[in-house]
Protein backbone atom coordinates (compact mmCIF):
# COMPACT_ATOMS: atom_id res chain seq x y z
CA UNK A 1 0.00 0.00 0.00
CA UNK A 2 1.33 3.42 -0.96
CA UNK A 3 2.10 6.22 1.45
CA UNK A 4 -0.37 9.07 1.80
CA UNK A 5 1.89 11.38 -0.19
CA UNK A 6 2.07 8.88 -3.04
CA UNK A 7 -1.70 8.31 -3.35
CA UNK A 8 -3.53 9.94 -6.23
CA UNK A 9 -6.50 10.60 -3.93
CA UNK A 10 -7.28 9.92 -0.29
CA UNK A 11 -11.05 10.36 -0.02
CA UNK A 12 -14.25 9.88 -1.97
CA UNK A 13 -14.46 13.57 -2.75
CA UNK A 14 -12.98 14.82 -6.00
CA UNK A 15 -12.03 18.07 -7.64
CA UNK A 16 -10.70 18.91 -11.08
CA UNK A 17 -7.09 18.98 -9.91
CA UNK A 18 -7.40 15.43 -8.55
CA UNK A 19 -9.10 14.33 -11.76
CA UNK A 20 -6.24 15.78 -13.80
CA UNK A 21 -3.52 14.03 -11.73
CA UNK A 22 -5.38 10.72 -11.89
CA UNK A 23 -5.96 11.08 -15.64
CA UNK A 24 -2.22 11.61 -16.19
CA UNK A 25 -1.37 8.48 -14.20
CA UNK A 26 -3.93 6.41 -16.10
CA UNK A 27 -2.73 7.77 -19.44
CA UNK A 28 0.88 6.81 -18.67
CA UNK A 29 -0.07 3.16 -18.19
CA UNK A 30 -2.59 3.06 -21.04
CA UNK A 31 -0.22 4.44 -23.64
CA UNK A 32 3.14 3.35 -22.25
CA UNK A 33 2.39 -0.12 -20.88
CA UNK A 34 -0.65 -1.34 -22.82
CA UNK A 35 0.28 0.46 -26.04
CA UNK A 36 -3.17 1.95 -26.63
CA UNK A 37 -3.77 4.46 -29.42
CA UNK A 38 -6.56 6.92 -28.63
CA UNK A 39 -8.26 10.07 -29.87
CA UNK A 40 -7.67 13.21 -27.77
CA UNK A 41 -9.93 13.04 -24.72
CA UNK A 42 -12.55 15.53 -23.61
CA UNK A 43 -13.99 14.78 -20.16
CA UNK A 44 -17.25 16.45 -19.13
CA UNK A 45 -18.97 16.30 -15.75
CA UNK A 46 -22.77 16.00 -15.92
CA UNK A 47 -25.66 15.56 -13.48
CA UNK A 48 -27.97 12.55 -13.25
CA UNK A 49 -30.70 14.42 -15.12
CA UNK A 50 -28.28 15.26 -17.92
CA UNK A 51 -27.27 11.59 -18.04
CA UNK A 52 -30.94 10.61 -18.35
CA UNK A 53 -31.33 13.14 -21.13
CA UNK A 54 -28.31 11.69 -22.93
CA UNK A 55 -29.79 8.18 -22.55
CA UNK A 56 -33.01 9.35 -24.13
CA UNK A 57 -31.40 10.93 -27.21
CA UNK A 58 -29.27 7.90 -28.17
CA UNK A 59 -26.28 9.21 -26.26
CA UNK A 60 -25.36 12.04 -28.63
CA UNK A 61 -24.26 15.44 -27.27
CA UNK A 62 -26.15 17.16 -30.10
CA UNK A 63 -29.47 15.72 -31.22
CA UNK A 64 -32.63 16.96 -32.89
CA UNK A 65 -35.89 16.99 -30.97
CA UNK A 66 -38.43 14.19 -31.27
CA UNK A 67 -41.32 13.10 -29.07
CA UNK A 68 -39.89 9.57 -28.64
CA UNK A 69 -36.85 10.98 -26.83
CA UNK A 70 -39.09 12.76 -24.33
CA UNK A 71 -41.16 9.63 -23.83
CA UNK A 72 -38.06 7.59 -23.08
CA UNK A 73 -36.77 10.30 -20.72
CA UNK A 74 -39.97 10.14 -18.65
CA UNK A 75 -39.80 6.33 -18.57
CA UNK A 76 -36.13 6.19 -17.52
CA UNK A 77 -36.58 9.00 -14.99
CA UNK A 78 -39.56 7.23 -13.40
CA UNK A 79 -37.57 4.02 -12.89
CA UNK A 80 -34.54 5.91 -11.60
CA UNK A 81 -36.49 7.98 -9.05
CA UNK A 82 -38.17 4.84 -7.71
CA UNK A 83 -34.83 3.08 -7.36
CA UNK A 84 -35.69 0.37 -9.86
CA UNK A 85 -32.90 1.26 -12.28
CA UNK A 86 -29.44 2.73 -11.83
CA UNK A 87 -27.59 5.02 -14.17
CA UNK A 88 -24.36 4.33 -16.00
CA UNK A 89 -21.32 5.86 -14.33
CA UNK A 90 -20.22 7.23 -17.70
CA UNK A 91 -21.16 7.69 -21.32
CA UNK A 92 -18.65 7.84 -24.16
CA UNK A 93 -19.05 9.25 -27.66
CA UNK A 94 -17.26 7.88 -30.73
CA UNK A 95 -15.93 11.25 -31.88
CA UNK A 96 -12.66 13.12 -32.33
CA UNK A 97 -12.01 14.38 -29.69
CA UNK A 98 -13.53 11.45 -27.80
CA UNK A 99 -16.13 12.85 -25.38
CA UNK A 100 -16.57 11.06 -22.05
CA UNK A 101 -19.37 12.11 -19.69
CA UNK A 102 -18.66 11.47 -16.00
CA UNK A 103 -21.45 11.58 -13.40
CA UNK A 104 -20.87 14.29 -10.82
CA UNK A 105 -22.31 11.93 -8.14
CA UNK A 106 -19.45 9.45 -8.67
CA UNK A 107 -16.83 9.02 -5.96
CA UNK A 108 -13.23 9.72 -6.91
CA UNK A 109 -12.51 5.97 -7.10
CA UNK A 110 -15.34 5.59 -9.61
CA UNK A 111 -14.15 8.58 -11.61
CA UNK A 112 -10.75 6.89 -11.93
CA UNK A 113 -12.36 3.59 -12.94
CA UNK A 114 -14.65 5.04 -15.61
CA UNK A 115 -11.89 7.28 -16.98
CA UNK A 116 -9.77 4.21 -17.64
CA UNK A 117 -12.79 2.30 -18.95
CA UNK A 118 -14.21 4.89 -21.33
CA UNK A 119 -11.55 7.50 -22.08
CA UNK A 120 -8.95 4.84 -22.88
CA UNK A 121 -10.65 1.43 -23.34
CA UNK A 122 -13.62 2.45 -25.48
CA UNK A 123 -11.63 5.28 -27.04
CA UNK A 124 -8.93 2.90 -28.30
CA UNK A 125 -11.53 0.49 -29.66
CA UNK A 126 -13.41 3.26 -31.49
CA UNK A 127 -10.24 4.56 -33.11
CA UNK A 128 -8.70 1.24 -34.15
CA UNK A 129 -11.41 -1.35 -34.85
CA UNK A 130 -11.83 -1.89 -38.59
CA UNK A 131 -15.64 -1.58 -38.51
CA UNK A 132 -15.52 1.88 -36.96
CA UNK A 133 -12.71 2.92 -39.29
CA UNK A 134 -14.69 1.73 -42.31
CA UNK A 135 -18.20 2.91 -41.45
CA UNK A 136 -17.79 6.03 -39.30
CA UNK A 137 -15.88 9.30 -39.39
CA UNK A 138 -15.28 10.36 -35.79
CA UNK A 139 -13.89 13.72 -36.89
CA UNK A 140 -17.07 14.73 -38.75
CA UNK A 141 -19.88 13.35 -36.57
CA UNK A 142 -20.16 16.28 -34.14
CA UNK A 143 -20.31 18.93 -36.85
CA UNK A 144 -22.79 16.78 -38.78
CA UNK A 145 -25.06 16.39 -35.73
CA UNK A 146 -24.90 20.14 -35.21
CA UNK A 147 -26.02 20.60 -38.82
CA UNK A 148 -28.78 17.96 -38.40
CA UNK A 149 -30.17 19.59 -35.24
CA UNK A 150 -30.26 23.04 -36.83
CA UNK A 151 -31.66 21.75 -40.12
CA UNK A 152 -34.56 19.89 -38.50
CA UNK A 153 -35.33 22.90 -36.27
CA UNK A 154 -35.43 25.05 -39.42
CA UNK A 155 -37.78 22.53 -41.07
CA UNK A 156 -40.10 22.70 -38.05
CA UNK A 157 -40.25 26.47 -38.33
CA UNK A 158 -40.92 26.38 -42.07
CA UNK A 159 -43.18 23.32 -42.43
CA UNK A 160 -44.58 22.81 -38.92
CA UNK A 161 -43.71 20.35 -36.17
CA UNK A 162 -46.42 17.77 -37.07
CA UNK A 163 -45.15 17.46 -40.65
CA UNK A 164 -41.54 17.01 -39.52
CA UNK A 165 -42.48 14.52 -36.80
CA UNK A 166 -44.47 12.46 -39.29
CA UNK A 167 -41.38 12.05 -41.48
CA UNK A 168 -39.16 11.32 -38.47
CA UNK A 169 -41.63 8.72 -37.17
CA UNK A 170 -41.51 6.82 -40.45
CA UNK A 171 -37.73 7.20 -40.77
CA UNK A 172 -37.15 5.96 -37.20
CA UNK A 173 -39.36 2.93 -37.87
CA UNK A 174 -37.01 1.96 -40.71
CA UNK A 175 -33.67 2.71 -39.02
CA UNK A 176 -32.65 -0.94 -38.74
CA UNK A 177 -33.30 -1.30 -42.48
CA UNK A 178 -31.52 1.97 -43.22
CA UNK A 179 -27.90 0.86 -43.27
CA UNK A 180 -25.44 -0.40 -45.85
CA UNK A 181 -24.15 -3.78 -44.67
CA UNK A 182 -21.84 -4.92 -47.41
CA UNK A 183 -20.39 -1.88 -49.08
CA UNK A 184 -18.75 1.25 -47.86
CA UNK A 185 -20.95 4.36 -47.81
CA UNK A 186 -19.68 7.86 -48.56
CA UNK A 187 -17.92 9.64 -45.74
CA UNK A 188 -19.79 12.34 -43.86
CA UNK A 189 -19.72 15.57 -45.79
CA UNK A 190 -17.10 18.17 -45.06
CA UNK A 191 -18.22 21.71 -44.30
CA UNK A 192 -17.66 22.71 -47.93
CA UNK A 193 -19.65 19.74 -49.24
CA UNK A 194 -22.48 20.44 -46.81
CA UNK A 195 -22.61 24.03 -47.99
CA UNK A 196 -22.98 22.82 -51.59
CA UNK A 197 -25.69 20.42 -50.40
CA UNK A 198 -27.61 23.29 -48.75
CA UNK A 199 -27.40 25.28 -51.97
CA UNK A 200 -28.65 22.26 -53.94
CA UNK A 201 -31.61 21.82 -51.58
CA UNK A 202 -32.57 25.46 -51.84
CA UNK A 203 -32.38 25.24 -55.63
CA UNK A 204 -34.53 22.10 -55.72
CA UNK A 205 -37.12 23.70 -53.45
CA UNK A 206 -37.34 26.69 -55.80
CA UNK A 207 -37.56 24.64 -59.02
CA UNK A 208 -39.53 21.60 -57.77
CA UNK A 209 -42.50 20.73 -60.00
CA UNK A 210 -45.17 18.00 -59.92
CA UNK A 211 -45.55 17.94 -63.70
CA UNK A 212 -42.90 15.28 -64.27
CA UNK A 213 -44.83 12.91 -62.04
CA UNK A 214 -47.93 12.92 -64.29
CA UNK A 215 -46.53 10.74 -67.07
CA UNK A 216 -49.10 8.17 -68.25
CA UNK A 217 -48.44 4.48 -67.53
CA UNK A 218 -46.73 2.46 -70.20
CA UNK A 219 -48.90 0.36 -72.52
CA UNK A 220 -49.82 -3.23 -71.83
CA UNK A 221 -47.32 -5.83 -72.99
CA UNK A 222 -48.10 -9.51 -72.51
CA UNK A 223 -44.92 -10.90 -74.09
CA UNK A 224 -43.20 -12.83 -71.23
CA UNK A 225 -39.76 -12.43 -72.78
CA UNK A 226 -40.23 -8.70 -73.20
CA UNK A 227 -41.60 -8.37 -69.65
CA UNK A 228 -38.56 -10.17 -68.25
CA UNK A 229 -36.27 -7.94 -70.28
CA UNK A 230 -38.03 -4.81 -69.01
CA UNK A 231 -37.84 -6.10 -65.43
CA UNK A 232 -34.09 -6.77 -65.75
CA UNK A 233 -33.47 -3.33 -67.25
CA UNK A 234 -35.58 -1.68 -64.55
CA UNK A 235 -33.67 -3.44 -61.78
CA UNK A 236 -30.36 -2.53 -63.36
CA UNK A 237 -31.27 1.15 -63.71
CA UNK A 238 -32.44 1.32 -60.09
CA UNK A 239 -29.58 -0.86 -58.70
CA UNK A 240 -32.04 -3.44 -57.39
CA UNK A 241 -32.23 -5.36 -55.19
CA UNK A 242 -31.45 -2.68 -52.58
CA UNK A 243 -30.94 -3.54 -48.89
CA UNK A 244 -31.00 0.04 -47.57
CA UNK A 245 -34.69 1.01 -47.57
CA UNK A 246 -34.12 4.55 -46.29
CA UNK A 247 -31.54 5.18 -49.00
CA UNK A 248 -33.87 3.87 -51.71
CA UNK A 249 -36.81 5.95 -50.48
CA UNK A 250 -34.63 9.04 -50.15
CA UNK A 251 -33.35 8.74 -53.71
CA UNK A 252 -36.40 7.31 -55.50
CA UNK A 253 -39.66 8.30 -53.78
CA UNK A 254 -41.79 10.44 -56.09
CA UNK A 255 -43.75 12.24 -53.36
CA UNK A 256 -41.02 13.48 -51.03
CA UNK A 257 -39.97 17.09 -51.10
CA UNK A 258 -36.25 17.98 -50.87
CA UNK A 259 -36.41 18.81 -47.14
CA UNK A 260 -38.06 15.45 -46.43
CA UNK A 261 -35.36 13.62 -48.37
CA UNK A 262 -32.70 15.36 -46.32
CA UNK A 263 -34.37 14.26 -43.08
CA UNK A 264 -34.31 10.66 -44.31
CA UNK A 265 -30.62 11.07 -45.07
CA UNK A 266 -29.95 12.43 -41.57
CA UNK A 267 -31.67 9.45 -39.95
CA UNK A 268 -29.84 6.89 -42.09
CA UNK A 269 -26.46 8.58 -41.42
CA UNK A 270 -27.16 8.22 -37.69
CA UNK A 271 -28.23 4.59 -38.19
CA UNK A 272 -25.00 3.92 -40.10
CA UNK A 273 -22.97 5.59 -37.35
CA UNK A 274 -24.33 3.15 -34.75
CA UNK A 275 -24.14 0.10 -37.04
CA UNK A 276 -20.61 -0.98 -35.90
CA UNK A 277 -21.62 -0.76 -32.24
CA UNK A 278 -24.35 -3.34 -32.81
CA UNK A 279 -21.71 -5.79 -34.07
CA UNK A 280 -19.05 -5.25 -31.40
CA UNK A 281 -20.85 -5.17 -28.03
CA UNK A 282 -18.87 -8.07 -26.52
CA UNK A 283 -15.52 -6.89 -27.89
CA UNK A 284 -16.04 -3.19 -27.10
CA UNK A 285 -17.15 -3.74 -23.52
CA UNK A 286 -14.63 -6.54 -23.03
CA UNK A 287 -11.81 -4.30 -24.23
CA UNK A 288 -12.85 -1.39 -21.98
CA UNK A 289 -13.36 -3.65 -18.95
CA UNK A 290 -9.99 -5.38 -19.45
CA UNK A 291 -8.28 -2.00 -19.83
CA UNK A 292 -9.77 -0.51 -16.65
CA UNK A 293 -9.08 -3.70 -14.66
CA UNK A 294 -5.46 -3.83 -15.81
CA UNK A 295 -4.81 -0.12 -15.24
CA UNK A 296 -6.44 -0.01 -11.79
CA UNK A 297 -4.45 -3.02 -10.61
CA UNK A 298 -1.25 -1.46 -11.97
CA UNK A 299 -1.94 1.77 -10.07
CA UNK A 300 -2.59 -0.23 -6.92
CA UNK A 301 0.68 -2.13 -7.36
CA UNK A 302 2.45 1.23 -7.74
CA UNK A 303 0.97 2.38 -4.43
CA UNK A 304 -1.11 5.14 -6.04
CA UNK A 305 -4.52 3.77 -5.00
CA UNK A 306 -5.41 2.86 -1.42
CA UNK A 307 -6.82 -0.49 -0.39
CA UNK A 308 -10.18 1.09 0.42
CA UNK A 309 -10.45 2.67 -3.03
CA UNK A 310 -9.36 -0.58 -4.66
CA UNK A 311 -12.06 -2.51 -2.79
CA UNK A 312 -14.67 -0.04 -4.07
CA UNK A 313 -13.32 -0.40 -7.63
CA UNK A 314 -13.31 -4.20 -7.43
CA UNK A 315 -16.86 -4.25 -6.07
CA UNK A 316 -18.08 -2.19 -9.02
CA UNK A 317 -16.05 -4.28 -11.44
CA UNK A 318 -17.48 -7.51 -10.00
CA UNK A 319 -21.03 -6.21 -10.38
CA UNK A 320 -20.36 -5.33 -14.01
CA UNK A 321 -18.97 -8.76 -14.96
CA UNK A 322 -21.44 -10.83 -12.89
CA UNK A 323 -22.91 -13.67 -14.94
CA UNK A 324 -26.00 -15.37 -13.45
CA UNK A 325 -26.48 -19.06 -14.20
CA UNK A 326 -29.03 -20.18 -16.78
CA UNK A 327 -31.35 -21.36 -13.97
CA UNK A 328 -31.00 -18.11 -11.99
CA UNK A 329 -34.16 -15.90 -11.98
CA UNK A 330 -31.89 -12.96 -12.83
CA UNK A 331 -30.51 -14.62 -15.98
CA UNK A 332 -30.86 -12.12 -18.88
CA UNK A 333 -28.70 -14.05 -21.33
CA UNK A 334 -24.94 -13.92 -21.61
CA UNK A 335 -23.56 -10.71 -20.10
CA UNK A 336 -21.38 -9.08 -22.82
CA UNK A 337 -19.16 -7.50 -20.14
CA UNK A 338 -18.60 -10.91 -18.52
CA UNK A 339 -17.92 -12.80 -21.74
CA UNK A 340 -15.76 -10.06 -23.27
CA UNK A 341 -13.63 -9.53 -20.17
CA UNK A 342 -13.21 -13.28 -19.62
CA UNK A 343 -12.07 -13.77 -23.21
CA UNK A 344 -9.53 -10.94 -22.95
CA UNK A 345 -8.11 -12.43 -19.75
CA UNK A 346 -8.12 -15.89 -21.30
CA UNK A 347 -6.09 -14.65 -24.28
CA UNK A 348 -3.53 -13.21 -21.85
CA UNK A 349 -3.39 -16.56 -20.03
CA UNK A 350 -2.97 -18.55 -23.26
CA UNK A 351 -0.11 -16.30 -24.35
CA UNK A 352 1.68 -16.45 -21.00
CA UNK A 353 0.84 -19.81 -19.37
CA UNK A 354 -0.84 -22.17 -21.88
CA UNK A 355 -1.94 -25.71 -21.21
CA UNK A 356 -1.43 -28.58 -23.65
CA UNK A 357 -5.05 -28.10 -24.72
CA UNK A 358 -4.40 -24.42 -25.44
CA UNK A 359 -1.40 -25.32 -27.61
CA UNK A 360 -3.62 -27.63 -29.68
CA UNK A 361 -6.38 -25.06 -30.12
CA UNK A 362 -4.28 -21.88 -30.43
CA UNK A 363 -0.84 -22.84 -31.80
CA UNK A 364 -0.20 -19.34 -33.18
CA UNK A 365 -0.44 -17.50 -29.84
CA UNK A 366 0.02 -20.12 -27.11
CA UNK A 367 3.15 -19.47 -25.10
CA UNK A 368 4.36 -16.52 -27.16
CA UNK A 369 4.06 -14.09 -24.23
CA UNK A 370 2.87 -11.39 -26.66
CA UNK A 371 -0.56 -10.90 -25.10
CA UNK A 372 -0.51 -7.12 -25.65
CA UNK A 373 0.15 -7.51 -29.38
CA UNK A 374 -2.41 -10.31 -29.64
CA UNK A 375 -5.13 -8.25 -27.97
CA UNK A 376 -4.35 -5.11 -29.96
CA UNK A 377 -4.57 -7.12 -33.18
CA UNK A 378 -7.84 -8.77 -32.12
CA UNK A 379 -9.42 -5.45 -31.11
CA UNK A 380 -8.47 -3.96 -34.47
CA UNK A 381 -9.48 -6.78 -36.82
CA UNK A 382 -12.53 -8.60 -35.45
CA UNK A 383 -16.19 -8.17 -34.67
CA UNK A 384 -18.08 -10.22 -32.06
CA UNK A 385 -18.89 -13.13 -34.37
CA UNK A 386 -15.37 -13.66 -35.73
CA UNK A 387 -13.73 -12.91 -32.36
CA UNK A 388 -15.73 -15.62 -30.58
CA UNK A 389 -15.27 -18.04 -33.45
CA UNK A 390 -11.49 -17.64 -33.30
CA UNK A 391 -10.67 -17.08 -29.61
CA UNK A 392 -13.29 -18.79 -27.42
CA UNK A 393 -11.37 -21.58 -25.71
CA UNK A 394 -12.57 -24.92 -24.30
CA UNK A 395 -11.35 -23.74 -20.88
CA UNK A 396 -13.67 -20.73 -21.03
CA UNK A 397 -16.56 -22.86 -22.30
CA UNK A 398 -16.14 -25.02 -19.20
CA UNK A 399 -15.85 -21.96 -16.95
CA UNK A 400 -19.13 -20.55 -18.26
CA UNK A 401 -20.69 -24.04 -18.25
CA UNK A 402 -22.02 -23.55 -21.76
CA UNK A 403 -24.11 -26.18 -23.49
CA UNK A 404 -26.18 -26.20 -26.67
CA UNK A 405 -29.87 -27.09 -26.88
CA UNK A 406 -31.66 -28.16 -30.04
CA UNK A 407 -35.31 -27.15 -29.92
CA UNK A 408 -37.33 -28.24 -32.95
CA UNK A 409 -40.87 -26.89 -33.26
CA UNK A 410 -42.25 -30.32 -34.17
CA UNK A 411 -40.73 -32.03 -31.11
CA UNK A 412 -42.19 -32.04 -27.60
CA UNK A 413 -38.73 -32.13 -26.04
CA UNK A 414 -35.39 -30.28 -26.11
CA UNK A 415 -32.18 -32.14 -26.87
CA UNK A 416 -28.81 -31.29 -25.34
CA UNK A 417 -26.96 -31.37 -28.63
CA UNK A 418 -23.47 -30.27 -27.62
CA UNK A 419 -21.55 -30.85 -24.39
CA UNK A 420 -17.96 -30.53 -23.19
CA UNK A 421 -16.09 -32.77 -25.58
CA UNK A 422 -13.97 -32.13 -28.67
CA UNK A 423 -16.86 -32.01 -31.12
CA UNK A 424 -19.07 -30.19 -28.62
CA UNK A 425 -16.59 -27.34 -28.14
CA UNK A 426 -16.56 -26.66 -31.89
CA UNK A 427 -20.35 -26.73 -32.13
CA UNK A 428 -20.78 -24.51 -29.05
CA UNK A 429 -18.30 -21.96 -30.30
CA UNK A 430 -19.91 -21.84 -33.74
CA UNK A 431 -23.45 -21.53 -32.35
CA UNK A 432 -22.48 -18.78 -29.91
CA UNK A 433 -20.65 -16.88 -32.67
CA UNK A 434 -23.70 -17.07 -34.97
CA UNK A 435 -25.89 -15.65 -32.21
CA UNK A 436 -23.87 -12.41 -32.44
CA UNK A 437 -24.11 -12.20 -36.25
CA UNK A 438 -26.64 -9.44 -36.95
CA UNK A 439 -26.89 -10.71 -40.52
CA UNK A 440 -28.55 -13.80 -39.04
CA UNK A 441 -30.56 -12.08 -36.30
CA UNK A 442 -31.83 -9.05 -38.22
CA UNK A 443 -34.52 -9.59 -40.89
CA UNK A 444 -33.19 -9.41 -44.45
CA UNK A 445 -35.66 -7.15 -46.30
CA UNK A 446 -34.82 -5.76 -49.73
CA UNK A 447 -36.43 -3.65 -52.43
CA UNK A 448 -36.95 -6.03 -55.37
CA UNK A 449 -38.92 -4.11 -57.99
CA UNK A 450 -40.89 -0.96 -58.80
CA UNK A 451 -42.21 0.36 -62.13
CA UNK A 452 -41.85 4.13 -61.80
CA UNK A 453 -43.58 4.69 -65.16
CA UNK A 454 -46.37 2.21 -64.39
CA UNK A 455 -48.41 1.64 -61.26
CA UNK A 456 -45.42 2.53 -59.01
CA UNK A 457 -46.15 -0.50 -56.85
CA UNK A 458 -43.15 -0.99 -54.53
CA UNK A 459 -42.33 -4.67 -54.02
CA UNK A 460 -40.27 -5.71 -51.01
CA UNK A 461 -38.96 -9.17 -50.22
CA UNK A 462 -38.21 -10.72 -46.83
CA UNK A 463 -35.63 -13.49 -47.17
CA UNK A 464 -36.81 -15.86 -44.43
CA UNK A 465 -34.06 -17.72 -42.57
CA UNK A 466 -34.70 -20.85 -40.49
CA UNK A 467 -38.45 -20.33 -40.83
CA UNK A 468 -38.46 -17.22 -38.62
CA UNK A 469 -41.28 -14.93 -39.79
CA UNK A 470 -41.94 -11.30 -38.90
CA UNK A 471 -44.34 -10.46 -36.09
CA UNK A 472 -47.54 -9.42 -37.88
CA UNK A 473 -48.49 -6.27 -35.96
CA UNK A 474 -44.97 -4.83 -36.15
CA UNK A 475 -44.66 -5.86 -39.81
CA UNK A 476 -47.94 -4.18 -40.78
CA UNK A 477 -47.13 -1.00 -38.83
CA UNK A 478 -43.75 -0.74 -40.54
CA UNK A 479 -45.33 -1.28 -43.97
CA UNK A 480 -47.60 1.67 -43.29
CA UNK A 481 -44.55 3.82 -42.61
CA UNK A 482 -43.01 2.67 -45.91
CA UNK A 483 -46.30 3.54 -47.65
CA UNK A 484 -46.22 6.99 -46.04
CA UNK A 485 -42.76 7.69 -47.47
CA UNK A 486 -43.40 6.04 -50.84
CA UNK A 487 -46.91 7.35 -51.54
CA UNK A 488 -48.15 4.31 -53.48
CA UNK A 489 -48.96 0.69 -52.80
CA UNK A 490 -46.28 -1.33 -51.00
CA UNK A 491 -46.24 -5.12 -50.77
CA UNK A 492 -44.01 -7.55 -48.92
CA UNK A 493 -43.38 -11.17 -49.86
CA UNK A 494 -41.74 -13.63 -47.48
CA UNK A 495 -39.51 -16.04 -49.42
CA UNK A 496 -37.66 -19.00 -47.93
CA UNK A 497 -33.96 -18.18 -48.28
CA UNK A 498 -33.04 -21.82 -49.05
CA UNK A 499 -35.89 -23.14 -51.21
CA UNK A 500 -37.18 -19.93 -52.80
CA UNK A 501 -40.74 -20.86 -51.79
CA UNK A 502 -43.08 -17.92 -51.12
CA UNK A 503 -44.28 -18.29 -47.51
CA UNK A 504 -46.53 -15.23 -47.24
CA UNK A 505 -47.55 -12.05 -49.02
CA UNK A 506 -49.12 -8.87 -47.68
CA UNK A 507 -49.87 -5.43 -49.07
CA UNK A 508 -50.75 -2.00 -47.75
CA UNK A 509 -54.01 -2.21 -49.72
CA UNK A 510 -55.09 -4.99 -47.38
CA UNK A 511 -54.23 -3.08 -44.20
CA UNK A 512 -56.78 -0.94 -42.41
CA UNK A 513 -55.61 2.49 -41.30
Amino acid sequence: MGTASNLLFQSSDWNFETLAHTYDAIEEIALGDLGLDVYPNQLEIISSEQMLDAYSSVGMPLMYQHWSFGKRFVFEDHLYRRGRRGLAYELVINSNPCITYLMEENTMAMQALVTAHAAFGHNHFFKNNYLFRQWTDATAILSYMDFAKKYIAKCEERHGTPAVEAILDSAHALMEQGVFRYRRPPRLSSEKERERMRERLEYEEQTYSDLWRTLPPSGENNDPTQLEKELAERKKSLNLPEENLLYFLEKTSLILEPWQREILRIVRVIAQYFYPQRQTKVMNEGCATFVHYTIMNKLFDQGKISEGAMLEILQSHTNVVFQPGFDDPRFPGINPYALGFAMMQDIERICVAPTAEDRDWFPDIAGTGNWRETLLDAWANHRDESFILQFLSPALIRKFRLFLLTDEADDNFCEVASIHNERGYEALRGALARSYDIGVNQPDIQVMDVDLLGDRHLRLQHNVKDGVLLEENSRDSTLRHVRHLWGYEVSLAGVDAETGETLYECSTEELSD
